[in-house]
């Protein structure tokens, strides 16, 4: 497992995913689940990719994880078409676990609307509200 943290660079949603936008390309976002969301499951045995090309809504789930302790939805931080998926966790879904941040990432998306990233929270607000 990780160690927790939480990223200057992302931007949260409170339902515990976050949101990276690349500032060489800021119309694409790659969207995980923070290191609170992944240690709240516990053991990532399996996520379940979308196709790319799906449509993504803000506030909506997208997909699941499935745990060791449950099954749990994937909540969009932004809205947009999906255009990468991270076809490496289908083999090992635990990377989830150990590098929520980084090799643990689960979509890219193309956004739809940049003025969403303005209802997303920084790291701190973020972690302000696990309290």
């Amino acid at each position: 497992m990780a160690e927790p943290s939480y990223p200057e660079d992302l931007l949260y949603h409170p339902e515990h995913d976050w949101a990276r936008i690349d500032p060489a390309h800021p119309e694409e976002a790659t969207f995980g689940i923070t290191w609170y969301a992944q240690d709240s499951l516990g053991e990532v045995v399996f996520f379940d990719p979308p196709a790319i090309g799906t449509q993504v809504s803000k506030d909506a789930p997208y997909t699941e994880v499935e745990s060791v302790k449950a099954v749990s939805d994937v909540i969009s931080p932004l809205s947009g078409e999906i255009v990468a998926v991270n076809e490496a966790l289908s083999d090992k879904p635990e990377t989830i676990n150990e590098d929520p941040y980084g090799e643990g990432w689960l979509i890219k998306v193309k956004l739809s609307d940049s003025g969403e990233t303005d209802s997303l929270l920084d790291s701190a607000s973020y972690q302000g509200g696990l309290s």
